[in-house]
């Protein structure tokens, strides 16, 4: 005799499955089953993820489809993928920041703060790297964990560049001469010049793994360079890292500006307050004269800070001392009255 396969067997099938990154809730649980439509032996399952850019979603259908097609032979299943309305989302990002509180790293981290652009190119590096030495010099204990795991820049500008110590607690992340902690995945290469050929569930994994075990001891903020992007590693760090907040960079021109509202849509999908715009390469600065020059043309900035709702941190002007400290490992030497000013209104809006 057959066993009839019905819609409620299939939910108790699927509320067995484990979310590979939210360990302690099933899919059902989750709000990720909506609906579920048997007919004979064919049988399809609506898979709701919270953004359709999720990196794992390949292997939630395999984990479904496997779950499914074991109940009995000869099944046809089919799994279709929607995505979450906001009701279902914020709920889902409710289990998942659950999740973020049981996964906590090695030591005390007061503030998480992720650099994003959007688009490669605008110094989300640079900023990242300008912010923490700034905070540093307020005597504050930071960290930056570079994320960006194909374009990683953040050990050269520093100027670290040897290999972090493996210990029994875990591996310690490579201290600068000002005392920041940083870990990217080009300070494990056995050379820095070879790419990072990896698919986005791999890269990941690696951030996640750059989270919870490193040993990064106290820190009043870790700052996070995010990848350019809104694809699988931005998703991934936003999605898994408890982060208060996110500080968007763009350039005056008109690409960067567009690009940089998808990042900010992105935050505000996944619920992550956004700490507010800055400008970078917005001007330089005659030396003679002292009259700033709009070299990529007229800053727009202002505008794109109404259109996302955000506030604008300020504008940062090119500077050929900068470059040079950065390609010297120097970032850390440099000072800017501007920036100092950005760094202050970025700590009084995440506080």
């Amino acid at each position: 005799m057959s066993t009839k396969i019905t819609e409620s067997k299939v939910y108790q099938i699927l509320s067995t499955i484990k979310h590979p990154e939210i360990k302690e809730r099933n899919l059902v649980e989750l709000g990720m089953i909506p609906d579920v439509a048997v007919e004979g032996d064919s049988i399809l399952v609506n898979l709701a993820l919270p953004t359709m850019k999720v990196p794992i979603k390949q292997d939630l259908i395999d984990l479904v489809q496997k779950a499914v097609s074991g109940m009995k032979a000869g099944l046809k299943v089919q799994v279709k993928l929607i995505e979450m309305n906001a009701d279902q989302r914020a709920r889902f990002m409710a289990f998942a920041k659950e999740a973020q509180a049981s996964s906590q790293p090695m030591g005390r981290v007061a503030k998480v703060l992720a650099v994003m652009s959007g688009k490669g190119g605008v110094g989300k590096s640079s900023v990242t790297g300008l912010l923490a030495s700034s905070l540093r010099r307020r005597g504050l204990r930071v960290g930056v964990l570079d994320a960006d795991i194909t374009g990683p820049s953040i050990p050269m500008i520093f100027g670290v560049h040897q290999k972090p110590i493996s210990t029994r607690e875990g591996i310690l992340p490579v201290v600068t001469s000002t005392g920041i902690k940083i870990m990217s995945i080009n300070l494990l290469l056995p050379d820095r010049g070879q790419p990072v050929i990896w698919r986005g569930p791999l890269i990941s994994k690696a951030i996640g793994q750059f989270w919870s075990e490193i040993v990064w001891g106290d820190l009043d903020y870790l700052v996070v360079d995010l990848p350019p992007g809104t694809a699988d590693a931005a998703l991934t760090v936003m999605q898994s890292l408890p982060l208060d907040g996110i500080v968007l960079v763009t350039s005056p021109q008109d690409l960067a500006g567009m690009i940089v509202c998808k990042a900010a849509n992105m935050a505000k999908t996944l619920s992550i307050p956004l700490i507010g715009l800055i400008e970078n390469m917005s001007h330089i600065v005659c030396p003679e004269c002292g009259a700033h020059i709009d070299i990529f043309g007229t800053s727009k900035a202002e505008n794109t800070a109404r259109t996302i709702e955000t506030k604008m941190l300020g504008h940062i002007p090119v500077d050929p001392k900068f470059a040079v400290l950065c390609d010297k490992g120097m970032i850390e030497k440099y000072n800017s009255k501007i920036f100092e000013e950005i760094a202050e209104k970025v700590i009084r809006n995440v506080s």
